[in-house]
C-alpha cells in the first residue's frame, strides 16, 4: 500500500514539475475561447463552412503517409461542440481542405476527395499518381482548386473536372500552406511568395519564415501562419512577423490553422494532442 501511495505522489510531483517547465507562450493579442475534448484523432486541418456555419476537421488517425483507410472528417460547431466525430470516413490520411459550391475538397496523400456536404458522401477522387505528399488546398472565386505537394516543388490544380501540374518551380521549396487572395495565390514554402493566377509570375513577399503549415488572411491587411511545431505568427501590415502562440514546450503542435474574419476566430488543430483550440485575435 505504501509503495502505491509513494508511486502516486512521485507521479504527481513529476507531473507538476513538468507542467512548470512547459509553459505555453500566448500573446496578449490572443484570448483563448474554447478547446475541444482530446477525442479527435490526429487532427490536421480545420475548414469553416459559411453556409452551414460549421467546422470540418480532418483526422489522419494514423501515419500521415499510410494508406490505411483510417482517416475521417469530424463536424464541429463554431462553439467547439463535436457534433459528429466521424462525420465521414473512407479516407486514408486527410489533410488540407477547401469548399466551393457545397463541395468539400480534401487532400489524401496522392489524391483529392470531392465530398458533397449536403449528401455527406464522397462523389469522386481526383488521382495524382506523381504526387508525393499532397497537403494544403485553396480555392479561387472561379472554383479552381489549388493543391500543394510538400515533397516536391509543385502546385497542382483541379479545374473544370481536369487535373494538371499548374506550377513547378525550383523556388517553391516544400510548398505547403496556400491562400487565395484576389488574383494571387499565396504559397508558404519556408517563405511566402505571391503567385499571379493569371500568368503564374512568382513575387517574393516574406523571407525566412521557416516552415509554414497553415496560412490565412485576417482581413485587415494582416496574416497569420502556423509552423506545425507549435508556433503561430502574426504578420502586420508592414510585413513584420510576431510570434503570438508557442505550445512547443508542452509538445503540442499547431497544424493547418483556420481563421474566420466574421467571427474573429483563430482555430488551431493540435495534431498529436487531439484537440482543436479556438482563440480570438486582437
Amino acid at each position: 500500500m505504501k509503495t502505491i501511495i509513494l508511486f502516486i505522489l512521485t507521479s504527481l510531483i513529476a507531473h507538476f514539475a513538468f507542467s512548470q517547465d512547459t509553459k505555453i507562450f500566448q500573446s496578449d493579442k490572443l484570448t483563448k475561447i474554447w478547446e475541444t475534448p482530446a477525442t479527435l484523432l490526429t487532427p490536421e486541418s480545420v475548414c469553416y463552412d459559411p453556409v452551414t456555419k460549421t467546422l470540418f476537421v480532418s483526422n489522419i488517425n494514423g501515419k500521415p503517409t499510410e494508406k490505411d483507410d483510417n482517416g475521417f472528417i469530424s463536424l464541429l460547431t463554431v462553439e467547439g461542440e463535436i457534433l459528429e466525430l466521424r462525420w465521414l470516413s473512407g479516407l486514408n490520411a486527410p489533410k488540407g481542405m477547401g469548399i466551393f459550391n457545397g463541395m468539400l475538397y480534401v487532400t489524401d496523400i496522392d489524391r483529392v476527395a470531392v465530398i458533397d456536404i449536403k449528401k455527406k458522401s464522397i462523389l469522386k477522387f481526383f488521382e495524382f499518381p506523381e504526387a508525393k505528399f499532397l497537403n494544403d488546398i485553396a480555392v479561387d472565386q472561379n472554383g479552381a482548386v489549388y493543391v500543394s505537394d510538400m515533397m516536391s516543388t509543385r502546385i497542382y490544380r483541379i479545374y473544370e473536372d481536369k487535373t494538371e501540374i499548374w506550377l513547378d518551380d525550383a523556388s517553391l521549396t516544400g510548398p505547403n500552406g496556400l491562400f487565395v487572395e484576389n488574383d494571387e495565390l499565396l504559397v508558404g514554402c519556408k517563405k511566402i511568395v505571391r503567385v499571379s493566377l493569371k500568368d503564374k509570375t512568382i513575387t517574393p513577399w516574406l523571407e525566412e519564415t521557416g516552415g509554414i503549415d497553415g496560412l490565412e488572411a485576417v482581413g485587415d491587411g494582416r496574416y497569420v501562419f502556423s509552423d506545425w511545431q507549435g508556433n503561430v505568427y502574426l504578420v502586420d501590415k508592414d510585413r513584420k512577423i510576431e510570434k503570438i502562440l508557442d505550445t512547443t514546450p508542452a509538445g503540442i503542435n499547431a497544424a493547418d490553422i483556420e481563421y474566420i474574419p466574421t467571427l474573429n476566430l483563430l482555430l488551431v488543430p493540435t495534431f498529436g494532442d487531439n484537440r482543436v483550440v479556438a482563440y480570438q485575435l486582437k
